[in-house]
């Protein structure tokens, strides 16, 4: 098992992130940077990542990190380097999917309890307005798009993503939910972030390029064929 772990200037948060994955799935995890000017590369070297130069972009980096990922392993964990995740629980998610369970794994913030301030009112929403318009689509039934997920590799790879911005998430969804992926959501603990600012929700700007992406995304892949079979396996 690999975890990916996508960074812009995370250095009060990369290092406690990395330590907290249990010693049992942090044999391969890859820091895929987009460019920090802080201590972001040096920290998250020290706390035991490989760093890889990923180039810009959310989506560039998730997928820069499953290429640099040990090509040995099965799943792919994606997190986020904020220290809103739990990644001392990472077997919730990680555990079916390694187990030949699932497919498809993410985290729930929605379902799960949250720390005052993790979550705002717009985020919280928008999340249910993507699951009711997948489910509409497709019947697949999310309440969140947290970053926090597991996911089979070859089913990843079948899924032929093609996101490189904050859209990326979603199109993994919407992608898993029509090639009929085992998919499930567990409800797990969300903090605010432990330090920094969000790139997405930290500013009125950021709200609002990532809200188009995520938009014009879904448009996009609700426009386009679904892929042919991706589900590996019976």
């Amino acid at each position: 098992m690999s975890v990916v772990i996508p960074t812009l200037n995370e250095a009060g948060t990369i290092g406690d992130v990395v330590r907290e994955i249990p010693r049992a799935f942090a044999g391969d995890v890859v820091v895929a940077d987009s460019g920090s000017r802080d201590d972001t590369v040096r920290i998250a070297r020290a706390a035991g990542a490989r760093v890889i130069d990923a180039g810009r972009g959310y989506g560039r980096a998730c997928a820069r990190g499953v290429e640099a990922a040990d090509p040995t392993s099965r799943v792919i964990v994606f997190m986020d380097g904020d220290g809103a995740d739990r990644g001392d629980l990472i077997e919730r998610i990680a555990g079916p999917v390694l187990a030949g369970e699932r497919d498809f794994v993410l985290a729930s913030r929605t379902r799960g309890e949250r720390e005052a301030g993790a979550m705002l009112w717009h985020q919280v929403l928008a999340g249910r307005l993507a699951g009711w318009g997948i489910g509409a689509l497709y019947g697949a039934s999310y309440s969140d798009m947290c970053a926090f997920r597991a996911i089979d590799r070859a089913a990843l790879g079948a899924l032929n993503l093609r996101e490189t911005t904050y859209g990326w998430n979603i199109e993994m969804q919407m992608q898993a939910a029509r090639a009929g992926l085992r998919i499930a959501e567990v409800p797990l603990p969300y903090r605010r972030r432990a330090a920094g600012d969000s790139k997405v929700a930290g500013s009125l700007g950021g709200t609002l390029r990532a809200g188009s992406r995520i938009v014009a995304t879904f448009l996009r892949v609700a426009a386009t064929p679904a892929p042919v079979n991706p589900r590996p396996g019976p």
